[in-house]
């Protein structure tokens, strides 16, 4: 791998690892009830939204340094990464930019609200999701031996998260322990960029 594309991958996993933390802490605020609306939702969108273009660069990133016969993995893996940044920030940009300011302290009142099974609802889990199959094809892009191992299996087990993700989003009747499904997410989402950043760093270093 290139020094520079190393380089860049490195930053970029830790800068969408941090993200990922400050989006846990403040959904964890959040559910804990120490902090409420508006704060919550400002804090918990506007770390999200800076997930996204990290993300898609540490993908990009990995997919340069890819095997020829593992290319097709790494390329699906930054199209889905592509896509997770389109839904995401559609879905946040909208909520920082319109619904919190504009909805009068109410979030039901307007139809571009994140609330269970509303629209943008759907869309927020379509981010999750592409978000994790990106993981699962960078995981199969990557070799199981040496420095690559551990990374593999931090992406292949986030992606093995999206079936709580989908059933937390998708499941009829909403509860916080139905949320909750979804938990293990704020493991190997750090854990997976963590994993990435420590393998850019050795390619850097070679």
């Amino acid at each position: 791998m290139a020094h520079t594309t190393a380089r860049i991958g490195f930053w970029a996993a830790i800068a969408a690892a941090l993200a990922i933390a400050g989006y846990g802490v403040a959904q964890l605020l959040q559910l804990a009830g120490v902090i409420g609306y508006p704060t919550d939702e400002i804090s918990i969108y506007a770390t999200s939204i800076c997930i996204g273009p990290p993300f898609l660069l540490a993908m990009l990133a990995l997919a340069e340094d890819a095997a020829t016969e593992r290319r097709v993995w790494s390329r699906a893996s930054v199209m889905f990464a592509g896509f997770y940044v389109v839904f995401a920030l559609l879905v946040y940009a909208v909520q920082l930019g319109t619904v919190i300011p504009y909805a009068g302290g109410v979030r039901s009142s307007s139809i571009l609200a994140v609330t269970p099974h509303s629209l943008f609802w759907t869309v927020d889990a379509l981010a999750y999701l592409s978000m994790g199959a990106a993981c699962g094809l960078a995981g199969l892009s990557l070799s199981g031996e040496g420095e690559a191992i551990w990374p593999r299996r931090w992406l292949l087990a986030h992606a093995a998260v999206s079936p709580l993700v989908a059933t937390a989003y998708f499941y009829p009747r909403f509860s916080v322990v139905v949320l909750l499904l979804g938990a293990p997410w704020l493991i190997t989402a750090p854990g997976a960029m963590l994993a990435l950043a420590r393998l850019f760093f050795q390619r850097r270093s070679a």
